[in-house]
């Protein structure tokens, strides 16, 4: 997997946990959501949840977070860019990352749905280097919804706001 940033491609420094892989002793962990509670508190902990996840049910956990990883079986299955806009509008103000098939195309929306970074298979980031990534974030400047991405909407730019 391939990890992709604002910056463009990026060190993933996160140790990725199976539902059966024995926990790493030290170092930030992504985990299953069931097995959140297997990790110290006060350890740098993730979750990965499934793009049915309701994310109110993750308020309570926002205390022990530090990354939301939210899955992407499918870049047709647009999920995940609601339950990221959620767990922003809910105030999860942790790294919020994207995993799976999503394509560039994408990124402004992800961006703009409060999401920090992509992790991508290897397959889908040989033929969609980081400059295409970067290409797409900077296609979209303005949008017409008032919301989590950067800049003023297009109505608050004709309206002075």
């Amino acid at each position: 997997m391939q990890l992709i940033d604002l910056t463009g491609r990026a060190q993933d420094r996160w140790a990725h946990v199976g539902d059966e892989d024995p926990i790493p002793a030290e170092g930030p962990v992504i985990v299953p959501a069931a097995r959140l509670f297997e990790v110290a508190e006060g350890r740098e902990t993730g979750i990965h949840v499934g793009n049915d996840t309701d994310p109110e049910d993750l308020v309570p956990l926002f205390d022990r977070l530090q990354l939301v990883s939210v899955a992407f079986p499918s870049f047709a299955d647009g999920r995940g860019f609601s339950i990221g806009r959620k767990l922003r509008a809910l105030g999860f103000d942790g790294t919020l990352r994207a995993s799976g098939p999503v394509i560039a195309d994408q990124f402004a929306y992800l961006i703009a749905c409060g999401f920090d970074e992509v992790c991508i298979p290897d397959a889908l980031a040989e033929r969609q280097p980081p400059e295409q990534w970067e290409a797409a974030r900077r296609l979209i400047s303005a949008g017409y919804q008032r919301g989590l991405g950067a800049g003023r909407s297009i109505l608050d730019a004709r309206t002075g706001r």
